[in-house]
């Protein structure tokens, strides 16, 4: 990792607090087997494996946490080359835009900047996971139903993140020094998704063509 780019991932420049998981709780070991697999160069397609005897929910809930807090810090990094001006509307190339819609002020899809997007991504994500009827962090506490639907929405959203900075940023990330760091990262974040189906196919057809290069 370069210098330039240390310094900026030093500085932990996040959009949110980052969401942990507590010493000694089975969620806590588990991101600790899941960091110990990658600190060893595991191929990460073995990586993204469920180990034996653990439950996928919560292996699902871990790696949802990590990548959100891992995203959010890349994004964080050329944030300041992405504004209303620079990227009015939130896409990916000119084939594929990003409308933001929930359940509160934005009901239905609403074309925004990508900026105004990624602040309502993040904060709608932070809620998720801080959200115990959601995210349970206690052992034994059963996940809800909708958890993989929830897991599903979170993830492909997440996507879209990597969309814009690949297309739109990666000048910037070159820049700095970090295109090993993001391609590992989506590396990781692909194989992850696709070994669970986690991910429609459509929403994974704007970087169709970089994957294949990265991934086979």
């Amino acid at each position: 990792m370069s210098m330039a780019l240390k310094q900026v991932f030093n500085k932990d420049r996040t959009f949110r607090p980052k969401r942990k998981f507590e010493p000694g709780t089975q969620r806590f070991d588990l991101h600790k087997k899941a960091q110990a697999s990658l600190n060893a160069g595991l191929d990460l397609k073995m990586a993204v494996q469920l180990p034996h005897g653990e439950d996928l929910n919560d292996w699902v809930a871990v790696h949802v946490v990590d990548f959100f807090n891992r995203i959010n810090l890349i994004y964080g990094t050329i944030s300041d080359s992405c504004t209303d001006q620079t990227c009015p509307v939130m896409s990916g190339g000119p084939r594929y835009e990003y409308r933001w819609q929930d359940e509160h002020k934005y009901k239905r899809p609403t074309a925004l900047s990508a900026p105004k997007y990624m602040s309502l991504l993040m904060d709608w994500i932070e809620v998720q996971v801080n959200n115990e009827n959601i995210f349970p962090t206690n052992v034994g506490t059963p996940f809800p139903k909708t958890f993989m639907q929830v897991a599903k929405k979170i993830l492909s959203r997440l996507f879209r993140v990597f969309v814009h900075v690949y297309i739109h940023h990666f000048d910037r990330v070159s820049q700095m020094g970090a295109e090993a760091h993001v391609n590992t990262c989506y590396k990781h974040f692909y194989y992850f998704v696709t070994e669970f189906n986690l991910t429609e196919h459509k929403e994974l057809e704007p970087l169709k063509e970089m994957t294949s290069r990265m991934c086979h």
